[in-house]
């Protein structure tokens, strides 16, 4: 990766739970701290830094390991400075933060609250760089999956991938898919255009069923002012589907206006070849289907192989 693109280039990474399932989570975003538990361990030996003491403390776990694992844990909360990028995850969204290095013991000796804490540098954040929202969603597994572990704090082997995300830089493999994907749609608009009309009215009622529109009529079927009828089972609405050969703006205009004065709740004009430029008015139940769109479609329908047949 090169680190020159890099706004947010951290010397360390880490995650943190913010409290049992992540219920400190609200209250650290809201104060912009950085919330920690272990109410066992005396803030005292941690700022001395006597690792020995805290293990001590936590000889109640069931391992050797068990000890070592929680003493690391509370030194990285301690020792890791202003440089460490802190992680975590709530309400569907990946959270990050820098902290300051100072450790203040709110004493919380209940469990209820965090023992201690340390001021976040700008608060948390829950966007990339470019104000993009970081879903977890839409975040990799392979990134996501150290929210499910057991631990409070711990490394973030993802790292690279993290600070693309959080830096805004499309990952290589994708800026490589969308590559290709515009290649196949750019194929298929002019495999699209090589149909002929029988062909290009069995790849409209395919991709018309293939998005969950049933027929109500057949395509062609001799039916004044639209060639075909469509309803979507989910959701009850009918479309008027109009598919042209050629057509320009005043063949488009005269559908549209046949189309308001009927009874079906969206129109679709699916066109061939254009003459000229096409537009709708702005409308969330108008389509226009032609040129990269409609190859679009098609793509997304899975009928790539089905025009390479066709254009054999």
């Amino acid at each position: 990766m090169d680190k020159s693109q890099l706004t947010i280039n951290p010397k360390e990474v880490r995650y943190i739970k913010l409290g049992e399932g992540g219920r400190w989570a609200h209250q650290s975003f809201d104060q912009g701290v950085l919330s920690f538990g272990y109410h066992s361990v005396p803030h005292e030996c941690c700022e001395a830094k006597d690792w020995e003491a805290v293990r001590t403390h936590l000889e109640d776990r069931k391992s050797v390991g068990a000890q070592t694992a929680g003493v690391n844990e509370v030194k990285a909360f301690y020792e890791l400075g202003e440089e460490c990028l802190w992680i975590t995850f709530a309400d569907g969204n990946m959270f990050w933060s820098f902290a300051k290095p100072s450790v203040k013991w709110v004493g919380d000796e209940t469990g209820d609250g965090p023992s201690r804490i340390r001021m976040t540098v700008g608060g948390w954040r829950s966007s990339d760089v470019n104000g993009r929202p970081l879903r977890i969603a839409e975040l990799s597994s392979k990134l996501t999956k150290v929210g499910k572990y057991r631990a409070t704090v711990c490394t973030v082997s993802e790292r690279d991938y993290l600070l693309r995300r959080i830096n805004g830089i499309e990952e290589p493999i994708v800026v490589r898919a969308n590559g290709i994907r515009q290649e196949m749609i750019a194929t298929a608009v002019d495999m699209i255009r090589g149909l002929d009309w029988a062909h290009f009215e069995t790849l409209t009622d395919l991709i018309f069923a293939r998005s969950g529109w049933q027929r109500s009529t057949r395509v062609g079927e001799d039916i004044a002012d639209l060639d075909l009828v469509v309803e979507h089972p989910t959701t009850n609405e009918t479309a008027f589907v109009q598919v042209k050969s050629r057509a320009g703006q005043a063949t488009l205009d005269d559908y549209l206006e046949r189309f308001r004065r009927s009874r079906y709740d969206r129109f679709f004009f699916v066109c061939h070849s254009a003459d000229g430029a096409l537009s709708l008015p702005p409308g969330a139940n108008l389509h226009l289907f032609e040129g990269e769109r409609l190859a679009d479609a098609a793509v997304k329908n899975g009928l790539f192989d089905w025009l390479v047949e066709r254009s054999a």
